[in-house]
C-alpha cells in the first residue's frame, strides 16, 4: 500500500465510534523498515489556531483493521 492510499483512509476508534480524522504521517522503525506508529492531528486546523489539540500517536498493535475506506483502531481514551 501506497501512503498517498493510506493518508486518505479516514480513522476511527473502535470503543467509542468517534472519527479522529485521516494519516498525516507515520513512523517506522530504520532497522527493520516496519510502520511503528501513525499520526493523526487532534482537531480541525482551524481550531488549532486558538487551542493546540496535541496529534493521536496510534501505536501500530492498537491498529486491528485496514479497510478499503477506513482504519479501525482500539484506543482507550
Amino acid at each position: 500500500m501506497l501512503f498517498s492510499e493510506l493518508k486518505c483512509k479516514e480513522v476511527i476508534n473502535l470503543r467509542d465510534c468517534r472519527k479522529l480524522g485521516h494519516v498525516t504521517d507515520f513512523e517506522f522503525d530504520q532497522c527493520s523498515g516496519c510502520i511503528c506508529k501513525l499520526i493523526v492531528p487532534g482537531g480541525a486546523k482551524w481550531k488549532c489556531f486558538f487551542s493546540c489539540d496535541t496529534d493521536h500517536v496510534i501505536c501500530y498493535n492498537d491498529i486491528k483493521q485496514i479497510g478499503p475506506d477506513i482504519i479501525i483502531v482500539d484506543l482507550p481514551e
